[in-house]
């Protein structure tokens, strides 16, 4: 952090005793210097925030001077002094890199308020350049930004596991960068120059899951008018990655197994066995070790697809990072979107950080997109928000909201509701959205959680899985 010193460059020692006064009122540690040479050097060793500099002074006279300080290395904001009427000097001044000007004479509160702004604007610049250091350091990780402890964990693991060749699953609910990470860990890699191929299991139907990761002869379906190359041809010496693979069928499982064991695979309707070196980066939102106790997923193709896993925390738990992740959406739209929108306000940065983010960090990349798009001011304020987020931070049941017209019997029912939604949302985050944890932290039976969670519908809220 910068210091709040000011240099006033004067060749009249009343006129600098006079700025002296007046901002030691301010609690600035004030310099003095009679001309630019003595300037110069006391600038390097003490290096002030702020200059006061006179226009009017020998050689070198003011305009020399202030060539020669914002030559310098990190030079400091400058504020020329001019005699009354010399307003066009001034500006020429300005032109040249000077931040403002004040003319003699001048009323003290005049200097202090342009002392105050000069710093508010120093401040502002070191919060800036901070938080694009920040980010500045966060690239190596790609399009994955956080500073938190759980983010940092994530970093070290694909760090750790980017160079090899193992198999790595990663776990995190819907929206939190999974993808991001898949496609970090193959930057990483020996294969980075070989194709990256990305496969939604979820978004293929089942009747078709086959022939994408496989491909196909001609005539080996109705419609399969050409020989199709699958995803894991595609992905021969490369990666695929395989989103949402919780949600693949069983057969499909069964035949995803093999292609993990022995690399091999026929296209539907074909003979030829072909061969491939891929390797193998899925994703789920789902608890998988539940979806075996339930039999909807093989444990012997869940101990294949995570030699390694990477478990992504969902934005509600690593809130220290939402102001940098929402400085850098901020930016990138205010740019692609040719907007001139500088920072966020505090009262509009609480709301963010306030709310809860179901839909994790696409939820906020849209926000912040919408807010960009819609906002007339150079700075992001909480009318800007989507409405859920300008209500964030307000309590979940607030005792006005109690309508009295209802029987005690029904009021009671309702309040009731609302309180075990709560308290199992917040002990299923606790524990991941892991039933089975979640249960015994309730001391319940897993089957009475699971109803419960079906009855308040967490399941469709939280994204929560049996």
């Amino acid at each position: 952090m910068f210091k709040p010193s000011v240099l006033i460059i004067d060749d009249e020692k009343a006129a600098r005793y006079g700025m002296k006064k007046a901002l030691l009122k301010d609690n600035y540690i004030v310099h003095e210097a009679r001309d630019g040479a003595d300037a110069l050097q006391m600038i390097k060793t003490l290096r002030p925030a702020l200059v006061l500099l006179d226009i009017n002074m020998p050689q070198p006279d003011g305009m020399k001077t202030l060539e020669m300080i914002n030559a310098l290395q990190n030079p400091p904001l400058v504020v020329i002094v001019t005699a009354y009427g010399s307003e066009k000097i001034a500006v020429e001044a300005m032109k040249r890199g000077a931040y403002d000007y004040i003319a003699k004479p001048y009323e003290i509160d005049e200097l202090r308020i342009i002392a105050k702004n000069a710093f508010e604007r120093l401040v502002l610049q070191e919060e800036n350049a901070r938080l694009r250091l920040e980010i500045g350091r966060l690239e190596g990780m790609g399009e994955l930004i956080g500073q938190s402890e759980s983010m940092k964990a994530v970093f070290d693991r694909i760090e750790k596991v980017g160079t090899t060749d193992v198999t790595v699953l990663i776990q995190g609910e819907s929206g939190s960068g999974k993808e991001l990470v898949a496609r970090e860990i193959h930057r990483r890699s020996k294969r980075r120059n070989e194709p990256l191929i990305i496969m939604n299991c979820a978004a293929v139907p089942e009747t078709l899951i086959e022939s994408e990761l496989f491909g196909h002869e001609k005539g080996a379906f109705t419609g399969a008018a050409e020989r199709r190359l699958g995803k894991f041809e595609l992905a021969n010496k490369g990666t695929i990655f395989l989103d949402e693979i919780g949600d693949m069928s069983a057969s499909t499982q069964s035949k995803l197994l093999r292609v993990l064991q022995e690399q091999k695979f026929e296209r539907l309707g074909g003979s030829e066995t072909l061969t491939v070196d891929t390797r193998i980066i899925s994703a789920t939102h789902r608890d998988l070790e539940e979806e075996i106790e339930e039999n909807r997923f093989r444990e012997d193709l869940y101990y294949r697809i995570k030699v390694v896993s990477i478990k992504l925390p969902p934005l509600r738990h690593r809130k220290e990072d939402i102001p940098l992740l929402a400085n850098h959406f901020l930016h990138s739209f205010s740019e692609k979107h040719q907007k001139r929108i500088a920072s966020i306000t505090p009262e509009a940065m609480k709301h963010l950080v306030s709310y809860d983010w179901p839909g994790n960090i696409r939820q906020l990349k849209n926000a912040l997109e919408s807010a960009v798009v819609l906002s007339n001011n150079e700075i992001l304020d909480t009318s800007d928000l989507p409405e859920e987020i300008k209500l964030s931070g307000s309590s979940a049941l607030p005792l006005k909201s109690i309508d009295y017209t209802l029987s005690f019997r029904d009021a009671k029912k309702i309040l009731i509701e609302n309180f075990e939604r709560d308290f199992i949302q917040k002990k299923l985050e606790e524990c991941d959205g892991n039933v089975s944890r979640t249960a015994e932290a309730l001391d319940m039976h897993r089957q009475n959680l699971q109803q419960k969670i079906r009855e308040l519908r967490i399941i469709k809220e939280r994204n929560c899985h049996e």
